[in-house]
């Protein structure tokens, strides 16, 4: 199996998918990728809760599944371990549509029998990713005044996970 390739390959605001063939076979993707995020709601959505914590970005760019599904973990572990299950609401703001492609080109002894170069250079799919606009929302937690610390903690970690600087924002809702 292929190695993943590094995520600034695929950091850069791309044109969504297009292709367009002269062949009618050729015009779509032949395969989506699963998405590696479990979940988008994490938390109790019931309960009320006092404050909203939102982590925006700073760039506009392409954040991959994986990026997004090792944050969420990493950010949902601290929030169960010192929060409690029931004691905040998480949630993923930003969802993974855009299909990456790439069109690996072999090296090495025997490989200008294997590559066919740019014949059908439009690529196989080996991802997925959110597109991301500079001020967008990606991450929001509901919490009450005396867990506020842990959940800036929480998106200051799922931060580290993202490959774009990210601010923190705290609302008080109004009730």
């Amino acid at each position: 199996m292929a190695r993943l390739r590094k995520g600034v390959s695929y950091r850069n605001l791309e044109r969504a998918y297009t292709r367009i063939s002269k062949f009618k076979n050729k015009n779509y993707v032949p395969v989506r990728p699963n998405i590696k995020v479990v979940k988008f709601d994490m938390g109790d959505p019931t309960k009320k809760f006092e404050y909203i914590l939102t982590l925006i970005t700073k760039d506009s760019m392409q954040l991959r599944h994986n990026a997004i599904e090792s944050a969420r973990q990493t950010a949902n572990r601290l929030l169960e371990k010192k929060a409690g299950k029931n004691n905040y609401y998480f949630k993923i703001l930003v969802y993974p549509h855009h299909i990456l492609r790439e069109n690996p080109i072999a090296s090495g002894a025997g490989a200008d029998r294997m590559s066919t170069g740019m014949k059908q250079s439009f690529g196989k799919p080996v991802g997925i990713a959110a597109q991301v606009k500079k001020g967008q929302n990606l991450f929001r937690i509901n919490i009450n005044k005396q867990n506020i610390e842990i959940a800036k903690e929480a998106l200051k970690r799922a931060t580290r996970k993202l490959p774009c600087s990210c601010k923190i924002v705290v609302e008080k809702i109004a009730s």
